[in-house]
């Protein structure tokens, strides 16, 4: 059996960064064992200590354990590509952001870029703890609006699966030969100085 590949092995980085940057991935293999929620608590902590616009913290985060009599709402919203790997998480989540401020009901510009922060903030906790973390476009976030109630004035962003590690090998086969930390484009293909010259 093949372990989870360490991205370290996959990875390097152009400039000087921290290495907890190269090893946040989005692995699919899960064990199908539970987290305790206790570890549960460490990653909302870590999400809680985000930047946002004034401080607003407009990301919210539904939840559903494995053993939850809300896993099974949670899961029917995924997609059954996603559903196919899913199966084997051990708590699935709804992120959303809050639309508007709270203080004044105006209209928030930055709501789902602050949301993507906590989520990053997320998912860099998960891999200090050893976790897969891996965020997903693949739902549908209408029935998620209906079924968890979500509000008018949020938007539903996106679902993540947690776990702990598994085997590539019970995968699904077409997915197996994705299951390797990607690589990422040069700085300068998405920065440069002055006006948009890229």
């Amino acid at each position: 059996m093949t372990q989870l590949p360490d991205p370290l092995q996959h990875r390097t980085a152009d400039y000087p960064i921290h290495e907890s940057f190269l090893k946040r991935w989005s692995p699919r293999a899960m064990s199908g064992a539970s987290i305790p929620h206790s570890d549960l608590q460490s990653l909302l902590e870590a999400a809680r200590w985000a930047p946002s616009t004034y401080n607003e913290q407009e990301w919210r985060f539904l939840y559903a354990p494995r053993d939850s009599p809300h896993w099974q709402t949670f899961f029917d919203l995924l997609m059954p590509a996603n559903q196919a790997w899913c199966v084997k998480a051990a708590i699935l989540l709804v992120v959303l952001s809050h639309r508007v401020f709270s203080r004044n009901g105006k209209p928030n510009a930055v709501h789902s870029f602050d949301a993507g922060a906590a989520f990053q903030n997320f998912c860099l906790q998960g891999t200090h703890m050893g976790l897969v973390v891996h965020g997903m476009a693949g739902f549908d976030r209408e029935q998620a609006r209906t079924k968890l109630n979500v509000p008018d004035d949020y938007d539903v962003e996106a679902m993540i699966a947690v776990g702990c590690p598994g085997e590539i090998e019970e995968l699904p086969e077409e997915l197996r030969q994705r299951e390797i930390p990607s690589g990422r484009n040069p700085v300068e293909a998405f920065a440069c100085e002055g006006p948009y010259a890229i």
